[in-house]
């Protein structure tokens, strides 16, 4: 008969013989504190949306698993670098994938590593109980990790661990057996707020305080507008931003290799702006299926595109982006053609405006064209 320690041990040394980079213990005690703070942080209206919309499932493990004991935290490395990496040119834009996005889909290893780790565990305890989450999970994926050791949560509310920085990805399984729990560590950021200092956004009300509706990693997911007060912030980001983990001290020099499904492919994590601005559901589903990036759909992403264009001010994408005001049936992909039509100018941006104006019919658009050659206006007072 195993002892949970016993157990315990065996499990450690088989996570890592099936490449699981960090593991750690926690009990299923509930996450009282992250209630409360979750409570104020839903008042303030600093949610995503993207949240388990329970908090008493987010924060209490045995609403998830009435026999719940412990909790199993994983970690796995993941890289910060392209081999290569393809350059912008003139006429030839890229647009950029964070980093949690490149090569295989996060969520489908993380859970393959889960699957092994409870199948492992019941060849021990036959009758034990596991529930695994991976990031759409009701659980803290980092308040889970910090409370088993893993590492501290930043000031960017990032995990941050002492061997791969911030860049893991974190995923958590709820047992009935009762592991003995770690040792949380102390926080490492000290007096440094650089992550802060750099958010493109300010989207940091406080140290640990992140109002998703002003991070940018949120607002390129969004599946209509970025509203405009973003949309320069955007840059030529296609999906998500890595700011506040790149200028991170504790992530400085860090790339790990060790994972190949995680290995970018350069043309996806540096896309080409203006092929995305007709990729067809089919040529999607095939190149950016297999990754996160995918999981909004083509929209966000191409709507990024079209931002990206007008961030370089690509005289060369006018064409393309006149295509899509006059031809694309989404209304917030014609009306950010217009705003990034306004944003490169041009006469023929400017008579593209005037004759779409003529004809469209949805008032949004609209208001985007009449702002459009406003800017236009503008400019050329300016000049």
């Amino acid at each position: 008969m195993q002892t949970p320690q016993q157990l315990k041990d065996k499990v450690i040394n088989y996570a890592a013989s099936i490449g699981i980079d960090k593991i750690g213990f926690a009990s299923a005690d509930p996450f009282l504190e992250l209630k409360q703070r979750l409570v104020e942080h839903r008042k303030l209206g600093y949610e995503s949306g993207f949240e388990e919309a329970d908090l008493a499932m987010r924060t209490h493990p045995e609403m998830i698993l009435p026999e719940a004991q412990s909790i199993i935290a994983i970690a796995l490395a993941y890289p910060t670098k392209i081999e290569e990496a393809p350059r912008s040119e003139p006429g030839q834009y890229r647009g950029m994938v964070a980093r949690a996005a490149w090569g295989e889909d996060y969520h489908h290893v993380l859970r393959r590593k889960l699957k092994q780790l409870e199948e492992y565990i019941l060849e021990f305890v036959p009758d034990a109980k596991c529930e695994s989450m991976v990031d759409t999970g009701a659980l803290s994926d980092r308040a889970v990790a910090e409370r088993a050791g893993l590492g501290w949560v930043g000031k960017n509310t990032s995990l941050i661990t002492p061997e791969f920085g911030s860049w893991v990805y974190l995923g958590e399984m709820i047992t009935s057996i009762p592991f003995p729990p770690d040792t949380p560590l102390e926080d490492g950021c000290g007096d440094c707020t650089l992550c802060m200092d750099h958010c493109p956004t300010d989207a940091f009300e406080q140290p640990g305080q992140l109002n998703s509706q002003k991070c940018l990693a949120f607002v390129t997911q969004l599946k209509n507008y970025v509203p405009e007060a973003f949309r320069e912030s955007v840059g030529n980001r296609v999906y998500g931003c890595d700011t506040c983990q790149q200028v991170c001290p504790k992530n400085r020099k860090i790339n790990f290799t060790h994972h190949p499904e995680f290995q970018p492919d350069p043309e996806l994590a540096k896309p080409l702006l203006k092929p995305l601005l007709t990729i067809g559901n089919k040529r999607f589903r095939e190149t950016f299926g297999p990754t996160a990036a995918a999981w909004r759909g083509k929209k966000p992403l191409q709507r990024n595109a079209i931002l990206g264009l007008a961030h370089f001010k690509d005289v060369s994408a006018v064409p393309d982006l006149i295509e899509v005001l006059n031809q694309d049936v989404r209304p917030p992909l014609r009306g950010t053609a217009a705003w990034a039509l306004g944003k490169i100018g041009g006469e023929q941006a400017r008579q593209a405006l005037d004759a779409a104006l003529s004809v469209e019919k949805d008032d949004e658009v609209k208001e985007e064209i009449n702002h459009a050659l406003g800017m236009l206006d503008e400019g050329k007072k300016g000049m």
